[in-house]
């Protein structure tokens, strides 16, 4: 009402303003001739009659002041949300240029170095993305950035995932959709880096090629189908095309949907801390707050992918040249996500066997088969977990990675032997740039498969179990504070600080329930009763897990009680 006041005070200062007022005015009257008649506006008939058939009102009432907790982590997984948008937008305007063709022409355009030589319409169209479509090499850098950034993203997610424990019921669903998300992004990013048919993304397809003839019995049928024919072929490009524009990302976007309508029907998890509990959630409403805040940081990561493509080239295909079949590129690197496999073949010995006119090439093979079956083994990972503590409660309150050790273990493990095979991957990189032998490089990634997440495993372990030592100390003696007191009888101590209730229950709200045991082999009458060997297996995982030797007790509160009854130096 204040805004109005200035416009009807002016309204005798000219006609267009008189026109306003007029015209407000006649709605005006219009609105109260309604109001009297016992009509609604057009606008709340429009709502009433949606409501009617849908069933917004109620389904907005319930949901739009939904509260979210608040917290930085959960932000990754806001990352990929965005950037696989960014993705979408960005290779709908790229589809607009692109031929997925395998016909070869001479090009004739724009970058005179490649003027006369013989390539697919695939990699000239590229070129033509690159030089002479306005905005086509940014949108071609936003778009490779932003694969680069979305599988990222959810690998990092994922960690965040596994590390806190929010896998566990009734979440088990959505990490299978997340990892189901991740799998595709990597075969997405795969048939799109393959597309424009240079000779870097040639190679990658000839890398792939190897893999799958690889496969016993059926690698050649498995090869020549998809290929069309005897690589490199001339179908490739056009049926890589369809399944990276269309199918991939229709199956992805789905996913999504189902991952977010997932998070906001079980609500999201929240860190352990004061007012958190399993029924309790302490955060923003999903409006306004929550959406202005998304709002914003859609935009702010659209800004920094923006910016990545407009400042740092990647994938210049105009330097590689066309893929021809008899020539490789120096250097030859695969997206970072692909190295973990790249860097399983480049280090596995060539083994081979040769039996009844067949050649079975382990030294291809192993390794192309280990990648799916390190990716499964994280798939099902929450399941294996879950049976093995029989826990079938809910649990909505994150586990600090401190107090799960063995689980941050096997993160850390994984982690630490992607990081070896991607050096492994990029062994010829790595020789040139450091000056080193490639072959000690290859042996060193050999001992490394096989000794570094071993050591990563137990030096993370002890990490986590003085952690919680640390986190017991606080507990009873309080926060170190460095003021040092000196006693009467001229003993020198240092003075703690108590904790506040809130840090008390942080550091003590988590559950240390005993492993699963098989009990007594024998009853109360004196019968051995039978005992199956995934019994016996499920109770070594449990101890070795969730044991005693996987914790430290949490202090009990006569313990706190009696240190702190008295002048204890607190």
């Amino acid at each position: 009402m204040d805004g109005a006041r200035p416009v009807n005070g002016a309204a005798g200062k000219g006609s267009s303003t008189r026109t306003g007022a007029s015209a407000g005015t006649r709605a005006s009257a219009r609105r109260g001739v309604s109001a009297r008649r016992g009509e609604a506006p057009t606008g709340e008939k429009l709502a009433d009659w949606a409501d009617g058939r849908l069933g917004l009102y109620a389904l907005a009432k319930a949901n739009m002041r939904k509260i979210f907790p608040d917290h930085w982590s959960f932000m990754l997984g806001e990352v990929c949300l965005y950037s696989f948008l960014i993705l979408i937008l960005t290779g709908v305007y790229l589809t607009l240029f692109f031929e997925p063709s395998g016909v070869e022409v001479v090009y004739n355009g724009t970058y005179t170095p490649l003027n006369g030589v013989i390539m697919t319409r695939a990699y000239e169209s590229t070129l033509d993305i690159s030089f002479d479509v306005r905005g086509g090499l940014l949108i071609r850098q936003i778009h490779h950035w932003a694969a680069l950034v979305f599988v990222a993203g959810m690998l990092i997610h994922m960690m965040r995932v596994f590390f806190t424990g929010a896998f566990r019921k009734p979440r088990e669903l959505n990490w299978v959709f997340g990892w189901t998300l991740l799998f595709l992004g990597i075969i997405t990013g795969l048939t799109g880096y393959s597309l424009p048919d240079d000779l870097l993304s040639g190679t990658g397809l000839r890398f792939a090629h190897g893999a799958i003839l690889s496969v016993p019995v059926v690698g050649t049928y498995l090869a020549m189908f998809l290929f069309g024919g005897e690589f490199p072929g001339h179908d490739i490009i056009p049926r890589l095309f369809p399944i990276h524009v269309l199918v991939l990302p229709g199956i992805m976007l789905g996913l999504v949907v189902a991952h977010l309508i997932l998070v906001f029907y079980h609500k999201h998890t929240q860190y352990p801390g004061p007012g958190r509990d399993q029924k309790s959630v302490v955060g923003m409403p999903f409006l306004p707050v929550y959406m202005a805040k998304a709002g914003g940081f859609f935009f702010l990561t659209f800004g920094v992918l923006a910016m990545m493509g407009a400042v740092a080239s990647i994938n210049p295909v105009w330097a590689f040249g066309p893929y021809r079949a008899d020539l490789v590129t120096t250097g030859a690197q695969p997206d970072w996500y692909l190295g973990f496999s790249e860097g399983l073949i480049r280090v596995m010995p060539g083994w081979e066997i040769n039996a009844w006119g067949h050649t079975l090439v382990l030294g291809v093979f192993i390794p192309f088969s280990l990648f799916p079956l390190i990716m499964a083994a994280i798939g099902v990972y929450p399941f294996i977990e879950a049976w093995i503590t029989g826990d079938k409660r809910e649990h909505h309150i994150l586990d600090r990675p401190r107090n799960v050790p063995v689980r941050t273990g096997l993160g850390v493990a994984w982690l630490s032997l992607y990081g070896v095979l991607l050096i492994g991957g990029g062994n010829d990189i790595v020789a040139t740039h450091l000056h080193l032998s490639i072959n000690v490089i290859t042996w060193c990634v050999r001992v490394g498969f096989f000794v570094v997440p071993v050591v990563a495993f137990i030096v993370t372990k002890r990490i986590c179990l003085g952690l919680q030592r640390s986190d017991r100390d606080k507990v009873l003696h309080g926060r170190e504070t460095g003021t040092v007191k000196r006693l009467p009888h001229g003993e020198y101590v240092e003075v703690h600080e108590p904790l506040t209730q809130g840090q008390l229950f942080t550091l003590t709200q988590h559950d240390q329930a005993p492993p699963y045991e098989i009990g007594p082999l024998v009853d109360a009458n004196g019968v051995r009763r039978s005992v199956s060997p995934v019994q016996r297996l499920r109770a070594r995982l449990a101890r070795a897990m969730f044991g005693p030797g996987t914790r430290i007790p949490k202090p009990t509160q006569e313990e706190y009680r009696e240190l702190t009854s008295g002048d204890h130096h607190h």
